[in-house]
């Protein structure tokens, strides 16, 4: 009998632990409040564990088995047909402003540009003299 009188808070403590009722004596109350100190804080998800590893794992293998580069790579993609218009607009300080558009280039936008950058400079300028 007295064995049994000796393992009842260890009975109890474990009740509580496997989500039982908490006991309200004193040295369990303890016993839960250092098992409760020692349990992680945060659990980590299998699925997140999972996915970053295939994500370090397909990194891996691009970099053992790069992509090998074709002799005809950038041809039929269209870019090497696009018409690119330029002119060059002389600034009234001496300068020169290059416009590269894909569209082609009115007098309206050259001025425009010239405006703009005769503009820019003045400001500038302006900065320097402060």
């Amino acid at each position: 009998m007295l064995r049994r009188n000796a393992d009842k808070p260890s009975e109890r403590l474990e009740r509580a632990l496997e989500g039982g009722p908490i006991p309200h004596d004193a040295d369990t109350r303890r016993a839960l409040a250092a098992a409760g100190a020692l349990a992680p804080g945060h659990v980590r998800s299998p699925a997140r564990i999972q996915q970053t590893e295939d994500a370090m794992m397909a990194a891996f293998m691009r970099t053992l088995n790069p992509l090998e580069s074709r002799d005809d790579a950038g041809t039929g993609d269209g870019l090497e047909e696009t018409e690119l218009y330029r002119t060059v607009i002389e600034l009234p300080d001496g300068g020169e402003i290059i416009i590269s558009d894909i569209e082609e280039i009115t007098p309206d936008l050259l001025e425009e540009s010239a405006e703009l950058a005769a503009e820019i400079l003045a400001h500038r300028s302006r900065d320097h003299l402060s």
